[in-house]
């Protein structure tokens, strides 16, 4: 059966899963680059960036993990773009370029409608306005038997975390403080009780917690 998957999202020592003051120079919040670089270190993710090297072990195995058996995406719209309330005449296409490295349809949460994106490489961005449920089955249907991803941003997994709706849930653990941001685990310690816990430690950037709920 296919399952809701959250993978390769970066927290730091403190629990924070973005920075503060999201902006076009700082994508992933003020500091947040810095529980992101254990992704940049590894030859997968080198390879996504269109860059040589990068380093092999555990942290490369557990990221090029969170690709294998997906067949759509969901995000937050903050995952999308900086962009805030309508989209006007904006023709923001997303932090990736002209090639995003999803390569399937990907469901974008907003209050706000918007035509769907085509992009190069098999990626299309459809905005899903009428909230987390109909994402998801629209995300399933695309995927066509295979699993579907949530990419974030930490509301966007504690809504589908809180609804029951993760399968399995990866997160990396950076040896860095941030200080202010957006908690990933605010308010989800009864909604994950039941899961069971793995945590992976390796000689890379990020130790890695597993969370999978029962009968998946």
């Amino acid at each position: 059966m296919a399952k809701v998957r959250v993978h390769n999202f970066s927290i730091s020592l403190d629990g924070y899963g973005a920075g503060p003051d999201q902006s076009l120079d700082e994508p992933l919040g003020v500091g947040g680059e810095a529980f992101h670089e254990w992704i940049f270190r590894t030859r997968g993710g080198a390879e996504m960036l269109g860059r040589e090297g990068g380093d092999e072990g555990l942290d490369d195995e557990i990221f090029r993990r969170g690709f294998e058996g997906i067949g759509s995406w969901i995000l937050g719209r903050n995952m999308f773009g900086p962009i805030r309330g309508e989209w006007g005449d904006s023709d923001w296409s997303g932090w990736w370029g002209d090639e995003p490295p999803y390569h399937c349809d990907v469901f974008v949460l907003t209050h706000h409608e918007r035509a769907p994106l085509p992009m190069a490489g098999g990626t299309t961005f459809h905005f899903v306005t009428d909230g987390i449920e109909a994402a998801l089955e629209r995300a399933f249907a695309s995927a066509g038997g295979q699993d579907v991803r949530l990419g974030g941003g930490v509301s966007t997994i504690q809504q589908y975390v809180r609804a029951g709706l993760v399968d399995e849930m990866h997160v990396a653990i950076a040896a860095v403080f941030l200080g202010d941001g957006e908690r990933l685990f605010d308010g989800l310690a009864g909604p994950l009780a039941g899961y069971e816990r793995t945590l992976r430690v390796g000689d890379g950037a990020a130790a890695h917690l597993m969370l999978t709920k029962p009968g998946s």
